[in-house]
Formats: C-alpha cells, structure tokens, sequence
C-alpha cells in the first residue's frame, strides 16, 4: 500500500524512493509490526482480563502448570493483526505470493479463533471437533497447493530441491500439491504442539521465519539464485517483507508471553503461524530445509505420535509426557531451563539449514 503511495510522491521528493528497496522495507515490516505489538499489547491483555477470557490448565499435566489457570489466552489476534496490518502497509499488494501467505495465514487463524473460542468463552472443552478442524486446514492447505501449482510460471517453483546437492532438483507434478498439503498442514499442528510453555513457540517461529526472509530474499533475486545453485523464484522476494512482519509481531508479542507469561497466543496464533512458515518454505523451494530449521517443531510432533503408537500397540508410554517439553519438566527441568535450551537447539539447526545455501 505504501509503496504505491511512495510512488506517487517519489515525483515531488527523491527521497521516497527508498522505499522500493526490498530491505528497507522489511526493515520497516519489522519495527511496523513490532511497534503494534508492544503498543496494543497491554490492552489486549487488559481486554481479555476484563472478558475473563483465561486459560484451563489440564490437571493430569506438569503441577506446576496450575498455576497458569486463568492467565488470559487468544493472544495471537494480537500477533495475526500486527503482522497483517504491516504485511498490507509495506508489501507490493500486486504479488501473488503475498496474497497466498495471507490467505494461509487468515484460514488456519480462523479454524484457531473458533477453537479458543469454543474452550475459553462457551466453556465447550472439546472445542471446535477434530474432524472440523481437519477439514478447514485441509481447505486452506489444498486451496494454496492448487493455486501455487496451477499459477506456477517456471519449473522450479514445482521442483523439489535437495539441500547440500546443487544440481538435484526433482520434477514432481501434481505430486507438489500433495507435498505442500502435509507441509502446510503438517507445520501448523506442529507449532500448536509445541505451545505448552511459556515463549517455547513463538521464539523458534520468530527464527524460523527470519531464517525464511533470507532465503526468499536470496530465491528472489536472480543473481544471488544462480550463484547459490537455488531455485531462482521471480517474485519470491516480496515475501521477506512478511517474514520480516512476522519477526517483529512474534518478538514484541514475546514482551508479554515470556515467563512468566501475561498472555498465552492460544489455536489462533499457533495454528496460523505454523501453516505461514510451511507455505513460505514452499513457495521459496525449502521443504526439506524448513524441516531441519524446525527441528524443535518436528521433536515434538514426533514424540506424540511415538507416545501414541507406543500405548495403543504396547500399553507402555515411551515419554514420562507428550509432548517432549513436558517430559523434560517431569524429569525435574525447571520451565525456563526447557525452553531456552529448546530455543538453543533452534539456533543452531537454523544455522544448519542456513548453511545448506553455500554447502553445495
């Protein structure tokens, strides 16, 4: 939106031309959406204070969980409306890659607002059904994967690039609708796992996302592409803008939601963060790479389905508790040690997924 408007009034003055510089304005993106957060903050928290719209704490979980009962949740409106409202102020709305990311990012976020709203307002514990809440991530995952498949313009937005090998890039065809469903759908109930404890997602999702920023950026520009052995995306680019607006919502909703936490983010903010960092691996041609990046979102998946496999075939649980986080707790880990040691472990899988752009 501004950068129409920059535009217009580059004729008068020079210097708004600045703003059609990619890094400028994700820079912008940033501090945009970082600035709403910290701004709005205290009085969605103070909002939903008022409405008592609190957290339920499971009793058969960590006792030192119980206290959070009652701490205010749905607190990812708060992230979704920062990262749109700066997305839509600094990104070139004439990108179709932005659209898609926003759409993605809207759907998982509204199948995420009815569940919270179901549990913490009509006091419904099982909130929106499963199968309700499968089929509405299945729409909003199918509905990209068929629209990124039937708009690509060159192969390589359809290939499969396998990192660390600079020549391997594999034709999938329709088979690419079928990947982008599960890693769309796969991320967002990846991230909503690994919401149990206080700042444990939304820090991985802010690295993630910016570690994302930077490969659009690189898949984005032709040169850089070429020169890395990437897949070269026209217009992929644009998308480091919303990363970079998602980096500043998630840091400045991580004001409030570190432990002790004011504000949870709640299905809203999970679900819709999660399917936005998987359609961006997509789109920029870094599935696989995406999947060592969330390394910590994978480790928790996984141990649900080994805990669950494990019961249902054996009667025997593998992990004290599923997911991982709360078997560390169990084991005597005090909340803060688990998370920023799960925040390190992010750090350097993200430094490893970075690493696969030159090593090959």
């Amino acid at each position: 939106m501004l950068l129409w408007l920059a535009d217009i009034l580059q004729q008068y003055l020079n210097a708004f031309g600045v703003v059609k510089y990619l890094s400028v304005r994700a820079i912008l993106g940033v501090l945009t959406a970082l600035g709403i957060s910290l701004l709005v903050g205290p009085w969605m928290i103070r909002r939903l204070n008022y409405l008592q719209i609190g957290q339920a704490v499971r009793n058969d979980g960590p006792q030192t969980h119980l206290s959070k009962s009652g701490t205010p949740t749905m607190g990812g409106t708060l992230i979704l409306a920062a990262i749109f409202v700066s997305a839509l102020l600094w990104s070139d709305l004439g990108n179709r890659y932005v659209w898609v990311v926003l759409a993605v990012t809207f759907i998982f976020g509204a199948v995420g607002w009815v569940d919270d709203y179901r549990k913490v307002v009509e006091k419904n514990s099982r909130g929106l059904p499963a199968k309700w809440k499968y089929f509405w991530q299945s729409v909003g995952g199918l509905g990209a994967a068929v629209f990124l498949y039937q708009s690509a313009q060159v192969p390589a937005e359809t290939q499969l690039y396998v990192p660390f090998f600079k020549d391997v890039a594999i034709a999938m065809g329709p088979v690419f609708i079928v990947l982008t469903y599960f890693v769309v759908v796969g991320a967002s109930n990846a991230v909503n796992l690994t919401d149990g404890l206080d700042g444990l997602a939304i820090m991985p999702s802010v690295m993630v996302g910016g570690a994302l920023g930077i490969i659009a950026y690189l898949a984005g520009h032709v040169e850089f592409a070429n020169y890395l052995h990437i897949a070269y995306v026209p217009g992929a680019g644009e998308l480091v803008v919303f990363c970079g607006a998602l980096a500043g919502a998630g840091l400045g909703f991580l004001w409030f939601n570190t432990y002790p936490a004011q504000v949870f983010m709640g299905d809203v903010g999970a679900l819709a963060l999660g399917a936005a960092l998987g359609v961006i691996a997509v789109i920029v041609r870094h599935e696989i790479v995406f999947f060592i990046m969330g390394g910590v979102f994978v480790m928790e998946t996984v141990s649900v389905i080994l805990q669950v496999g494990s019961y249902k075939l054996t009667g025997r649980r593998i992990f004290r508790m599923a997911p991982l986080h709360h078997h560390f707790e169990l084991k005597g880990w005090p909340e803060p040690r688990v998370i920023v040691r799960f925040w390190i472990i992010t750090v350097m899988l993200v430094l490893v997924g970075l690493a696969t752009l030159k090593l090959r």
